[in-house]
Formats: C-alpha cells, structure tokens, sequence
C-alpha cells in the first residue's frame, strides 16, 4: 500500500555506500523523504508515496557488495509531507545496535583510476569511494559521517565537493572517506632523521630504495609496516638482526595474484580469500626458491597477501614483492603516528614512508591459514574486526571481557551479539594492556553498553595480567567480576557460532597453558560442556614442569623430564644419544638439575598439548629453543609427513599417556626410522587418543578449540577416531587466545543469576 513509513536498518549499513544507495533507489521509486545514519550505526529511512514493502524488497535484492542487512523494521508513520528526498545529517538517537564497518580492500575502480594518466586522481595513493577504503581504523566516533572521521582534517575542494553532492555519481556521492590530490592526505619520504628528501615521486623512491637493500617504514591503513627485499640473503638478516626477531617468519606482499602465484601455490580457495575486499594474510606453501629461506626460516610455508590500498598498490607496482611485516619494536604494539615511528623504528628502518592522515584505531592484518578443510584464523584484524558474532540466543546480562595474556583480544557482549576487538597482542607488554581497555570501552560506547551493568569476565589464572585489566574496569565503573575456566571459554566460544543457549556438547581443547580448576596447568583436556557448566572427563596425563618459562624457551628440559618418566635410570643415556645435552645452555648439568628437583618434589603438573609437542620437536632435532609463540610446534608440524611409521598412544583412566608415547618416539629415532614420518605419527597418536576419548559421549558436536587446534595433523587424528561425529573448528574467531573472550563474555553472561 502507498503510504509513508519509518524503515529502519541495521547490520553492516555503515561506511560501505549504504545512504547513497537509498538515495539512488528512492529516487528511482519516485519516494519522497530522506535516509541518515543514527547512532549504533543504524540507517533510518523515512519513505513517503511508495509501497514500503516494495522498496524494502529492492533494498534486499540491490543492496552495495559490502553491506550486510541483519534486521528491518517497518513502521507506518504519519506523513510529513516532504517534497523531494535528501541524505540527511546524522542523528544521535540511539535506535538499536548496527556493526561497524571495518577497513575494506581499494577496489578495482579507484586501481583503474589510479593506473589511468588522464585521471585527476592518478598515482593518489589515498583513492577511495563509497564501496572501498579504511572506515574502522580512522573512526573517532561510532557514525560513520567525515566529520567523525581523521578525514574530517581534510576539507573538500569543489572537485570533490561536487562528486561528494552528485546523486549521478554512484562512486562518490555522500563517500564520506573520498578526497584528491588538491585536498587529500599528503605522502613524503623521510630519512631516519625525520627530515624530508627531496623527491618528485616519494613512492617510487622507496621502492628504489627497497630494491638498493634499504629497509623501509611503510605508514599504511591500520599501523606501520616495515617494508625490504624478500630475495636478498643479506637484506632479511639485516632486518632480523634489527627486529631481533631471530626466526619468526615475515609476511610477504605481492602486487597480484599473479605474483602470489610466483612465491606460493595457491589453491582456489587461497585465491579467493587474497582478492577478497578483507584482503588477509594467508598461510600457503613456499615455492622452492622463490625467496630468501631466511623470510619464513624451518618452515614449509609463507604468509602472503595483497595490496588493499593506493600506497601498497603503486609501491607493489614498482617491486613486485615484498616484505611487509609490523612496523614495532620488539614485544611491543604496531606503531601509528609518525612521531612514534621516528622515535621507535630508527634503527630498524633506513627511510621512512610517511602520511598525514591520522590512524585513529590501530588495526594489524589478520592472518588464516588452512586446518585441513577449513580456514582458520591465527590473527583476527583489518577487514573482519570489529564485526559481531550473532547468537542464536540472547545474554542475561551484558559482559565485558578481558581475554587472557597471550596474542589475546578482549570482547563486549549485549543482546544476541558478541563483539571482538580486533587483535591485541600480548598484553603484559603496556602499550598493548592499554589498548585492551581503550577498544573495549570504545565497543562499548557504541554500542550504549553502560560497563558498570556488565559483568567483567576474566580468565581464572590468577597471575594473568589481563585480570588487572579487569580489575581496573570494575573499579572504574563499579562492575562485578566473574572468573571463567580457561579450556571452557575456547569450547563456548566454538559452540556459540552453531547451537543455542541450552546447548551441550563434548570438547578438546589443546593449548599450551590454561589454569586448572586443581591449580595444575592444563593444556589438553576432554570435556562434557554446556555455556554454564563443564565436567573434565580426560586429558593428557600431566607432565612435570621444572623450569617455568625457562621450559617454554628451552623444550628440551620437558622432553627430558617427561623421559624420566617412561625410562627412569635409562633416561640420561639416552638423552646423551639424541643430543639433548646440546639443546641447553646447561648441557648435562641442566639434566642432572632436572633430575634432582623432580626427586626434590620442585615441580607442578601439565596437562599441556603445547609442550608435549615442544617436546616431541627437540627430540626428533627440528627445534631447540622457542624464540616466538607456539615455534616448536609448528616447525614440528611443518617438517611432517605421512608414511609407513605407525604410533600408539595408550590411554589409561581416561588419560591419553604423553610419557610412554615420546619415549616409543625417542626408540623409533634410535632405530633409524625418519624423523618426518616420526613427527607425523607422534601428532596423528595424540589426536586420535584424544578423539577416542570424546567418542565414549553421545553427542552431535566434538568442537575442538585452544592454539594447537590449527594442527591439521591432531585434527586429522581426531576425526579419524570420531568417524561419523561433526568435528567442528571455530570460524568467527581464532582457536587461540585471540578467540577466548567470545566464550568468557557468553558464560560471564549466562552464569550470572
């Protein structure tokens, strides 16, 4: 029926070309009324002589590529008599929660421009329209109007004010990021000292430069990136030598598909996943030679990605590929402003590729890679964060929560949503600390989550700096506290993308440390779960830690400890057999140490997956020291291969037995047998144990959760045991600590009374 109506919209309706739209579509349906965005990133649409529910559908069916429609409401309101329709400034009414939008890949008309010499536009590495750009990392304020944006600091010159106010142009009418040459950003190059060269083109300076064997800092999108050769030797070790980053590998940026292609093989759904508009890292595998094997040193594959926006693009253009790694100093967060940069990066990087457009949200590249048939997060940024989980159930209560310490992410959750903050990092370091709280209360100032009604949720260890977080957010705005399980928060968080509040399923979470409800560490548990409640049903049998973090860097002191238990008096000689002695800076006094203090009773217990696997790859001679998160593990898992090797791991009161199993890894080694076929029957050993724990539960689900549930190899194990049970991975968010936050903000939530 012809009428007039209030629709409101919310989903992704902000920052992706949404207003514009209506106002094409509106025009085009003869509407009269207008469209504004309201607080809570909603779209208010106000529509007079036109059927409300044709146009409703013709929002659905022609709605721009980005934007995600979740709800529509339709009103019938009593006509204003407005005689034309307009875009309308932005209200501050609150009507409901709307996402908002995160930073989207240039798309391929603004390249087109850019490449085009005829263009106004041409080279202007800030090119953006109505459907592309940054949004989240230069928001000041949840709507997403210029003025509540850094590009507020660079007014329109009557070029871009007239593309700004012209209905006809599709691309840049109400493109609240656009600008030009005349009265955009500006770009220089600068030397270690700040001071400006003098260069015509400072993008195709760099490039030179990079090419020459300098390291450069690249100011981008969501922070700074560090920019050199990935083909030169002597350039990569430069630049860990710099970084102190001795073997962590560096992601490499490629100018096209093309040239991905040249450095890595890449399947279709890698393919797709580099050209799509969130233009992530992905995990793919290393083409033999085709860069320096100092970029990704141990490792059988490479992170690569592609440019997503101007700067990138014509810098890309000029190398083809590169490395582009965070531009931070060791341990500490991606720097933003270039006064940081300067005072940070000098003696890292040569040159310095400077802008002056303002980063307002620090946003590092997310990072996926393949767990058998699924792609998973590793790092969860640009181009996802900060969109929502949608639940299928509503919270009790609103939560606030903390994460753990660890390459972590804290989340807000309200409604039928959870929000993650885009990645962290390790919190302990204080530049990172302090960016957990700022982008939790900016979550929830948008989202009119008053913090003093939430609850915090905060990890159960209770040495965990996340927890003094938590603690000064409750004393800031008067909160109450919760302490959710470790292991329990990485299963919620898999089962609340799939199932509904009552929900119960058995889990596996494998990680490396989490705090047990006995005060042990645990790190590969089964568990019967709901969001309110878990039962341990079995684990690996705890190991003996004897050094603390001293056991995390050097894994050979647990491979040796957990020997001991399997091979008592033969331990030693045997450990002298394999070279374990070597692995430590103490050598053989290290071991006799270790021996000692186990007699002693100076030791705790671990149930840990992490170590377990640190163990196995000091043993077979692939890792002696771990000098980034989770380094053991994954070289163990990357020098792999199925084969003729063939390992039991014995289970025994519903405890998968660790000990007896490296100790038949360690024989098989002094038999001869190859190490890779070792490493991959050792992996497949825990996974299928642990599988055929979970398969004595009678449920639909096994989810599998915790860092090491990226591990193709325990996974293939696990569902191999659990046959025709659904093994499901968490796709919303990384298994590891960057994904916990989901599952403490649903159990906070759910438990309170």
């Amino acid at each position: 029926m012809t009428g007039c109506s209030r629709i409101l919209v919310r989903g992704l309706v902000q920052g992706v070309g949404f207003r514009p739209f209506v106002y094409r579509l509106a025009v085009s349906l003869g509407a009269r009324g207008f469209v504004r965005n309201i607080s809570g990133s909603s779209v208010e649409i106000w529509v007079e002589g036109i059927d409300a529910g044709l146009f409703v559908e013709e929002l659905h069916r022609k709605k721009p590529w980005a934007a995600i429609i979740n709800d529509v409401d339709v009103e019938s309101v009593e006509c204003r008599g407005y005689s034309s329709f307009f875009i309308e400034k932005s209200a501050e009414t609150y009507h409901g929660p709307s996402m908002i939008p995160p930073d989207i890949a240039i798309c391929d008309d603004c390249l087109r421009e850019i490449e085009d010499p005829r263009d106004r536009r041409y080279r202007y590495p800030f090119n953006s329209c109505v459907k592309c750009g940054p949004r989240y990392s230069m928001m000041y304020s949840p709507l997403y109007d210029r003025e509540n944006t850094s590009m507020r600091d660079f007014p329109l010159c009557s070029n871009c004010l007239s593309e700004y106010g012209d209905p006809a142009n599709e691309r840049r009418f109400h493109a609240q990021g656009i600008s030009c040459p005349t009265c955009g950003p500006r770009l220089w190059l600068a030397d270690e000292k700040g001071e400006a060269l003098d260069t015509e083109d400072p993008i195709r300076t760099a490039a030179r430069l990079v090419r020459e064997g300098y390291i450069v800092a690249v100011k981008g999108i969501g922070g700074f990136h560090i920019a050199a050769d990935p083909f030169s030797d002597d350039v990569v070790l430069r630049l860990r030598e710099r970084k102190r980053r001795p073997r962590k590998p560096f992601a490499v940026m490629a100018f096209n598909i093309e040239w991905a292609n040249k450095l890595g093989v890449i399947d279709s759904e890698a393919r797709e996943l580099l050209l799509s508009p969130q233009r992530p890292i992905v995990l793919v595998p290393k083409r033999s030679g085709a860069m320096s094997e100092h970029v990704a040193p141990g490792l059988r594959h490479v992170g690569l990605f592609l440019p997503y926006s101007g700067i990138h693009y014509l810098l890309l253009k000029e190398l083809g590929a590169s490395i582009m790694t965070s531009g931070n100093p060791h341990g500490e967060a991606m720097v933003t402003s270039n006064h940081e940069a300067l005072a940070k990066l000098r003696g890292i990087a040569d040159y310095f590729l400077l802008h002056n457009r303002k980063i307002v949200n620090r946003v590092d590249d997310s990072v996926l890679r393949r767990t058998l048939d699924t792609y998973t997060f590793l790092r969860r940024g640009r181009g996802y964060a900060p969109m929502w989980l949608e639940l299928r159930f509503k919270l009790r209560m609103k939560a606030v929560a903390v994460g753990a310490d660890l390459q972590s992410a804290g989340a807000v959750g309200f409604d039928d949503k959870v929000i993650l903050t885009q990645f962290i990092g390790d919190v302990d370091e204080p530049s990172n600390y302090s960016d957990l709280i700022k982008y939790i209360e900016f979550l929830a100032s948008n989202y009119k989550l008053d913090i003093g009604e939430a609850v915090i949720v905060a990890d159960k260890h209770p040495r965990y700096i996340s927890r003094v977080a938590a603690q000064k957010l409750s004393e800031k705005h008067g909160s109450v506290i919760a302490e959710v399980q470790h292991h329990h928060a990485h299963l919620a968080s898999v089962l609340a993308e799939i199932e509904g509040e009552d929900a119960s399923a058995v889990g596996i979470a494998i990680d490396g440390i989490g705090y047990g409800d006995n005060g042990e560490i645990w790190g590969g548990e089964v568990m019967e779960f709901s969001f309110t409640g878990y039962r341990r049903t079995g684990s690996l049998r705890p190991i003996k830690l004897t050094g603390g973090d001293r056991d995390v860097v050097y894994p050979a002191r647990v491979a040796y400890s957990i020997m001991l238990d399997c091979m008592g008096d033969e331990a030693l000689g045997k450990a002298l057999l394999i070279g374990l002695d070597k692995a430590l800076p103490g050598g053989i006094l290290e071991l006799e140490v270790i021996d000692r203090m186990r007699r002693a009773g100076r030791y705790i217990h671990a149930s840990s997956m992490g170590r377990a696997l640190d163990a196995a790859s000091v043993v077979l001679g692939f890792s002696a020291t771990r000098t980034y998160e989770g380094e053991p593990a994954m070289i163990l898992e990357e020098n792999s291969k199925e084969g003729g090797v063939r390992l039991e791991a014995e289970i025994k009161d519903s405890r998968v037995d660790v000990p007896s199993l490296l100790c038949e890894l360690v024989d098989g080694l002094l038999r001869g047998l190859d190490k890779g076929e070792l490493a991959y029957a050792y992996q497949y050993a825990l996974g299928r144990a642990l599988g055929q724990l979970a398969d004595s539960y009678d449920y639909k689900y096994v989810v599998v959760s915790g860092g090491a549930a990226v591990n193709s190899i325990i996974v293939k194990g696990i569902r191999d045991a659990l046959k025709d049970k659904k093994v499901v991975l968490p796709r919303y968010s990384p298994p590891g600590d960057g994904g916990i936050a989901v599952g403490q903000a649903i159990i906070g939530s759910l438990s309170m009374e």
